[in-house]
């Protein structure tokens, strides 16, 4: 392991907008590699959701809290093991759109979760079932 600070670190609990900014960004990265569209700024309706889940975060029940953040931890390490994945398949002339796309569906599952853990539907925008083994 080194010492090198990880662009998907999980920030200090209480900046859960942050960690879903983090994740969404991943997600429009993925999208792209996965040849699903160009990268689009979402701006103003991006911040204004970080600001919906911080305050849900806040306002939720510690155990949600601690919750939330395990689900955050899980879904930054295997989020960053796959980006560097495609990127070092990219980089030796592998295709990755089929890898892109399987990554893109799982990030996207995963942030409607978080959603479901902090009773905010706006994370994820679409549903197709669970990617955590713990949840139903």
């Amino acid at each position: 392991m080194s010492d090198e600070t990880s662009p998907f670190r999980v920030p200090p609990t209480g900046e859960a907008g942050r960690q879903i900014a983090q994740f969404r960004n991943a997600l429009m990265l993925v999208e792209q590699i996965a040849g699903r569209g160009e990268v689009s700024e979402e701006g103003d309706p991006l911040l204004a959701e970080c600001a919906r889940i911080d305050t849900a975060y806040r306002g939720a029940p510690p155990v949600v809290q601690r919750r939330f953040d395990a689900m955050v931890s899980e879904i930054a390490l295997w989020t960053a093991v796959g980006v560097e994945a495609l990127i070092t398949a990219r980089d030796g002339g592998t295709p990755s759109s089929n890898a892109a796309a399987r990554l893109a569906d799982e990030l996207r599952r995963a942030l409607r979760q978080l959603s479901r853990v902090l009773g905010e539907e706006s994370i994820a925008r679409e549903d197709t079932g669970p990617v955590l083994a713990d949840q139903p």
